[in-house]
């Protein structure tokens, strides 16, 4: 017949892993007697007239002889070694062996009991078990002799009797096998009931298995959740082994490939290792489980659907050969831990949604804007799926959990309907959207309300997050503003209207004013030029022509503002020498400098030249000049400066590509100086600064609007500063020529 291990070489038959351990399987090598098996010995040393029958058992490394009749010490007494075992042979060669002379045959020269030993004829058959043959039924007789065909068929019918007790053997043993792994299977399930977490479900289930099959320690190992590692998380071990050296007072972490749990995380498949110390692999915690006294051990893939969620280790403290039936039971433990540790994970999970969301809805109920979530389906229609606990914000009053679009179109303000459906129509075709329109709320108010939602896509679905807030107080606001810039730009247009007929009175009431002061001067001068004029009347005149002087400048100074305001005085652009035109006007006020005690000074280039109207540009420097005296005490100094462009860091290169290159000319006194806040206002028409007024200066407030006026229709620029030391310094800059 054929068995198992065909085609292997003889040596690989008699240590072929299935072989052995259906040889263990059988349970006979335990030692514990096999009554059939000594009555079928004892039948074939009575039918085969022999003195010795032996049933012989073929181990991995040795010969056990499990049942005998006769004088069978030198076997029976202690294990063969398998180089001294004919049995050997036939477990080998899956024949029978018939040797007439044993010590004539050489091929049994080595074998001591052949020599000085009992042993001289040797007939043995093979015993089948599991489809391997584990050993043989043999006789063997003192005195060479040859074998019968007839011998050799009761040997063939007795072996076939101790074949059947070999397979009731392994039959208690499969059931003996199959109540242990029922066993295991239900105590991990029964460890699994228990309300705990995936650790401790892992500790029972490690408990359960190793308790059921007899293993001595196990080991859970979780992957972490950044996937850069995996760590042991809980484990177990028989009470009565102390296995500290191997297990340590710490969790350990492995990374990826690291030792057992790590290479069966990187590979997702189980290993099992029969003897860790025999392993080549070398695993990096061999070194511990030799004083341990461990040997086999299988790592686990746990997986939850797609994913690696650990890996669970066991180890014993025996040689343990790959045991299909058993690593099937482990991989179905394996399955039952994943599953619920998903089961978990996802409880706990919803758990803490259902806290997150508590909590959100406790943030949300406390303010006044409608926050939702809705999906849009295919009709046109909303379908609802979160909406904050707070409706009073928008509506007026609480509302039940329906469908809020529909509510909205119901309360919404007929004149926004257009409004409405097009935010909706948006939102179907998966565009973000928002708009203003009003709702009339249950409590009769009517409110404006501001919508904004973004859609997403989850899946096939269309879903809307959305937020609606009461904006009324804001559209009133913006409204009552809008009536307010309204009301402001009609009293700025009525203020210009006012100021430009002010303006033209002015204008009109100076021209007017003009003609008859140049009368009352004419006639003056003629009565200042009679002979008889009495000494009182002449100073009479004096004063009418000093008033009337002072009245005409007044009334030239108002009509050339109101000419350059409106641009119809002509300004008549030249080069100027400014070095000239400054040191002339600063000639002509020497002499009122000089009556007060006033230094008055001039450091100006010799060539400097701008582009100006030489008669304005004389009116700007000697209105400066005479504030500059006027505003300055006896014994105090005024200075002239003028800086040429390329000093005074602006202009614009040759080719006049960029602005124009500026001249400025600052004339600085150290008088009686401005307030700061003042200097915004110097400009202005008719302004006057309080100082000047405090110490009695006369004057109109025209000069510096006349001057600014004048330096920006030739595209200048003219400021005022505190001077440190006290006193003003007013810049002018001009275009260089």
């Amino acid at each position: 017949m054929l068995f198992r291990g065909e085609g292997m070489s003889t040596d690989d038959r008699v240590q072929d892993r299935d072989r052995i351990r259906a040889l263990h399987a059988t349970g006979l090598l335990e030692g514990t007697g096999a009554p059939t098996l000594d009555r079928v010995t004892r039948l074939a040393v009575r039918w085969l007239s022999v003195p010795i029958a032996m049933v012989s058992l073929v181990d991995a490394d040795r010969q056990v002889v499990v049942s005998s009749a006769g004088p069978a010490g030198p076997w029976r007494e202690e294990p063969v070694p398998l180089s001294q075992s004919l049995c050997r042979h036939i477990v080998a060669t899956g024949a029978a062996l018939t040797v007439p002379d044993v010590p004539a045959d050489e091929r049994w020269n080595a074998v001591q009991t052949a020599g000085d030993g009992p042993l001289k004829a040797y007939a043995g058959m093979p015993l089948h078990g599991d489809g391997h043959v584990l050993g043989a039924l043999c006789v063997i007789d003192t005195t060479a002799r040859r074998w019968s065909a007839e011998q050799l068929a009761a040997l063939e019918d007795l072996a076939a009797v101790a074949e059947s007790e070999i397979a009731r053997g392994l039959c208690r043993a499969d059931s003996h096998r199959t109540a242990v792994l029922r066993a295991a299977q239900r105590a991990v399930i029964r460890a699994l009931a228990e309300d705990g977490g995936t650790e401790e479900a892992a500790a029972g289930v490690i408990a359960a298995i190793c308790g059921a099959l007899g293993w001595c320690y196990g080991e859970y190992w979780q992957v972490d959740d950044d996937q850069a590692s995996i760590t042991r998380v809980a484990s177990w071990s028989r009470p009565d082994r102390d296995l500290a050296v191997f297990t340590g007072l710490r969790p350990l972490t492995l990374a990826r490939g690291e030792d057992l749990p790590g290479r069966v995380w990187a590979g997702g498949e189980r290993i099992w290792t029969p003897d860790l110390q025999a392993d080549p692999r070398a695993f990096a915690r061999v070194r511990q489980a030799r004083p341990a006294e461990l040997h086999a051990a299988i790592g686990l893939p746990v997986h939850g659907g797609r994913r690696m969620l650990g890996v669970l280790t066991l180890f014993t403290d025996a040689v343990a050969e790959p045991d299909e039936e058993l690593a099937d039971l482990l991989d179905c433990v394996c399955a039952y831990l994943g599953r619920y540790a998903e089961r978990r994970r996802a409880d706990d999970l919803t758990r803490t949604l259902e806290v997150a969301r508590y909590r959100f809805d406790q943030v949300v109920a406390q303010i006044d804007d409608y926050i939702w979530t809705s999906e849009a389906l295919p009709d046109g229609r909303f379908r609802l799926l979160y909406r904050s606990p707070n409706t009073v914000g928008v509506l007026g009053s609480q509302l039940p959990d329906i469908d809020i679009v529909a509510v909205l179109t119901r309360y919404i303000h007929p004149d926004d309907r257009e409004a409405f459906e097009d935010f909706n129509s948006a939102l179907s075709a998966g565009r973000a959207v928002q708009a203003e329109y009003r709702l009339t709320g249950i409590d009769g108010v009517t409110r404006w309300v501001w919508s904004r939602a973004t859609p997403r896509r989850d899946g096939g679905r269309l879903l809307v997050d959305g937020i609606t807030t009461d904006i009324t107080e804001r559209r009133e606001l913006a409204d009552e503003r809008e009536r307010l810039l309204l009301r402001e730009r009609e009293q700025v247009r009525r203020l210009r209207e006012l100021d430009r007929l002010k303006d033209e009175l002015m204008a009109m009431v100076s021209h007017e004013l003009r003609s008859p002061i140049g009368v009352i001067r004419a006639y003056a001068e003629m009565l200042r030029e009679a002979p008889d004029l009495p000494e009182e009347h002449a100073a009479f005149l004096e004063v009418i022509d000093r008033k009337s002087e002072h009245l005409q400048r007044l009334v030239d100074d108002l009509l050339d503002l109101a000419r350059l305001e409106d641009g119809r005085m002509a300004v008549e652009v030249r080069t100027v020498w400014l070095t000239r035109l400054i040191h002339q006007a600063v000639e002509d006020h020497r002499a009122a400098a000089e009556a007060k005690g006033i230094a008055l000074t001039a450091e100006l280039p010799h060539y400097l030249h701008v582009r100006a109207d030489p008669v304005r540009l004389r009116q700007v420097m000697d209105n400066l000049l005479s504030n500059a005296i006027k505003y300055t005490p006896g014994g105090g100094a005024v200075a002239v400066t003028a800086v040429p462009p390329d000093d005074d860091g602006g202009g614009s290169p040759p080719d006049g590509g960029g602005p124009p290159r500026m001249a400025a000319v600052t004339v600085a006194d150290n008088g009686i100086g401005i307030p700061p806040e003042q200097y915004e206002h110097l400009f202005s028409r008719f302004f006057r600064a309080s100082s000047g007024r405090a110490a009695g200066i006369k004057g109109t407030g025209l000069g510096l609007a006349i001057t600014k006026a004048i330096v920006s229709a030739h595209g200048g620029t003219i400021t005022a500063a505190p001077r440190e030391g006290g006193g003003t310094a007013f810049t002018v800059r001009l275009p260089a020529g």
